[in-house]
């Protein structure tokens, strides 16, 4: 009889400009004990790679890549295989009469053999108008006929259009009966996706089963971590 292989534990995180508590997302990122994290606004800019090989340590884990404030960590660097792409984005974004600049965005993606399988984590803009067209580059980071899942904080609740060009790349959304994720402390929105082709089973983990509280989440960031487990169906 084969073996069965045991899941792959998945977290997706925005830790909020590098934690507003960063003892508390160390401590959130060590307790869910994944195989893989995708975390969002981490310091990717030039100078800053030490801090993220110290950060990966002091979880537990191993850094695998980093693209644009989004990286990529990993329990078994030898499992995996890291990409990166950056993300086109509109120069300016404008909002009634306010006008910001925007910095290019980031997708970040690890690839394993046992099971074969692409994990790509991503962090749309906040331009409306502009994530769709995100999306699509993120989509480049996805392997022919390769299980894929896609996780990240889209800036975007469900049934907006980025949800929708998932549904209709073949990627379903893997913790629709999942709460709000934003913000952490009276949380009112889904923004922080999981969306998985049909080849892979997700099963969501709530993190106070593993011993995160609410109380710790509050103070660590402003949106909760989403942690999930996959297995190929």
């Amino acid at each position: 009889m084969a073996a069965t292989r045991a899941p792959i534990r998945l977290l997706t995180y925005n830790i909020h400009r590098w934690g507003d508590d960063r003892q508390a997302v160390a401590e959130i990122i060590a307790r869910c004990a994944p195989d893989v994290a995708m975390i969002q606004e981490a310091p990717t800019w030039w100078g800053t790679r030490r801090r993220r090989l110290a950060f990966a340590r002091s979880v537990g884990l191993h850094y695998a890549t980093g693209a644009a404030r989004t990286i990529a960590l990993v329990a078994d660097p030898l499992r995996w295989t890291a990409r990166r792409a950056r993300i086109r984005r509109p120069a300016v974004r404008r909002r009634k009469r306010l006008v910001a600049l925007q910095l290019p965005g980031g997708a970040v993606a690890v690839s394993g053999s046992d099971p074969v399988l692409t994990v790509i984590g991503c962090h749309l803009g906040l331009a409306r108008s502009a994530r769709s067209a995100e999306l699509e580059q993120v989509f480049g980071l996805r392997r022919p006929g390769e299980p894929t899942v896609i996780v990240g904080d889209v800036n975007e609740r469900p049934g907006g259009p980025v949800w929708q060009l998932a549904g209709r790349a073949g990627l379903a959304d893997a913790t629709a009966d999942a709460g709000p994720t934003f913000p952490a402390r009276d949380p009112q929105a889904r923004i922080d996706a999981v969306w998985a082709s049909p080849e892979l089973t997700v099963n969501r983990i709530d993190p106070n089963d593993v011993g995160v509280t609410t109380v710790l989440m509050s103070r660590a960031s402003d949106h909760l971590p989403v942690l999930v487990e996959l297995r190929r169906s």
